[in-house]
Order: C-alpha cells, then structure tokens, then sequence
C-alpha cells in the first residue's frame, strides 16, 4: 500500500512539473535568440545589436532603457519586424517572423502587433475616429464598436472623435495613437519613446493609461525610453548597453 501511495505520489509530481512547463512555454509572447544587427563592414562596422536573448511574458509590461546608440531602439524595430537582423530569431505569438515573406509580414504585423511612436504619426487629414479604425480597415475588416467605444472611454476621446489631430494637444494626440494599436486586438504593443515629445505630468498621464488599457485588454507591452521615471512604471525594467543585454 505504501509502495503504491509513493508511486502515486511520484506520478502526481511529475504530471505537475511537466503541466508547470507547458504553462511557461504557453506563457511567453516574445522571444528573441541570439539577435545580432550588423551596420557597416571592416573598421566601420557596428554591431547595434549583440546576441540579444530576451524573453517577455503574456501580460507584462517591460521598459527597455539605455542611453542613445545602446541599441534599445534597433531592438524594438527588430521586435516589430520594422527591420530585419543580420542573425537570430525573433518569435512572436508562436511564430518566426523573419521566416515571412514580405506580405505576409505585414498582414501578421497589423494583427498581431499594435505601435506606439514617439512623433504619433497620425494621418492628419483624417478625425481621430477614423485614425483609431483605420488599422481594423486596413484589413478588410469592420470595427467591433463596442470595443472600440471602450477604448475611447477609457482614454477619455469620446468627445475628440470627430476633431483633425492638429487641433489636438501631445497629450491627446499620444491617446489618439494608443487607442489605434489596441484597434485590432494586437497580442503585443511596441512603444517607441512614447513620452518623448510630453512634459513630465502629461508623461505619467499618457503611461498611466497605455498600462491601465493594457492591463483592462490583456496586451503586452514593450516601451524603450531613456527616462527612469517612466520605465519605473513597468512590471519589469531590461537594460542595453552596447547591444547588449546588461
């Protein structure tokens, strides 16, 4: 009877450890082996990026911070599939982006992945409705309107939507560009130096709801900025210096 309990026992153990590493394995939105970037040939070379290995998990919100030319900002390119690495992988939601052809890159970054630029890059002669959906549009598909009016009401747009982006302040105009990366349900959010054209409450303001809706929407998100403050604001901070993961 004993032998048989701690046979059990050992069974109930194992179903446990490897049930634990499939959870791990299912966790993990983002990862990155071994990523190299390459500019340049003999004394002109620069390795941007250096055997960058990196995981992120569903859920989290990680700041990536360095000083200018530490390579933070080649990385989020390579994350997004904005540029292509010289070696290494980058997978996303389950998949080797780089193992795509061009369009089908594009259509897998417009579902999958939402961005968040430092300049907005709002079309300007377009209201702010109609940037927020464009992305959704983009894919031959109709905006879930309920969805969307929540995003709206939680950024606090709902009376904005039909002005131009130029009668809109930083602030507001940096809502405008986080409510159009959640449009399409992206499994990852990419943000470029969010805050860098804000002053420091705006700043707070603007991180305080790209974490809240992310959190509300279940995205991942990953930010690069140079200031300590922001960064502070995420579940996880990543360092890079030199291409490499300090």
């Amino acid at each position: 009877m004993q032998i048989l309990l701690y046979q059990t026992e050992n069974l109930f153990i194992s179903l446990l450890m490897i049930y634990c590493r499939m959870g791990d394995d299912d966790m993990t939105i983002l990862q990155t082996t071994d990523l190299k970037k390459v500019y340049g040939k003999g004394e002109n070379e620069v390795h941007a990026l250096d055997g960058i290995n990196l995981e992120v998990q569903k859920g989290e919100f990680v700041s990536i911070v360095g000083t200018s030319g530490s390579g933070k900002s080649t990385l989020l390119h390579m994350l997004g599939g904005l540029d292509t690495p010289t070696s290494g992988k980058v997978i996303v939601d389950g998949k080797d982006i780089f193992s795509l052809k061009d369009e089908q890159l594009t259509i897998f970054r417009r579902r999958k992945i939402g961005f968040v630029f430092q300049n907005y890059n709002l079309i300007s002669n377009l209201s702010v409705y109609e940037n927020i959906i464009l992305p959704v549009q983009l894919d031959g598909n109709e905006p879930e309107k309920e969805y969307i009016d929540k995003i709206i009401e939680i950024l606090g747009l709902k009376s904005k939507l039909n002005y131009l982006p130029n009668h809109l302040s930083g602030g507001q105009q940096q809502r405008v560009a986080i409510a159009r990366a959640l449009a399409t349900k992206p499994k990852v959010i990419l943000a470029d130096e969010p805050t860098g054209n804000l002053d420091s409450k705006t700043s707070q303001d603007v991180i305080g709801l790209l974490k809240v809706t992310g959190e509300r929407f279940s995205q991942t998100i990953v930010m690069i900025t140079h200031n300590e403050e922001i960064a502070q604001m995420g579940n996880r901070i990543i360092r890079i210096e030199d291409g490499r993961i300090v």
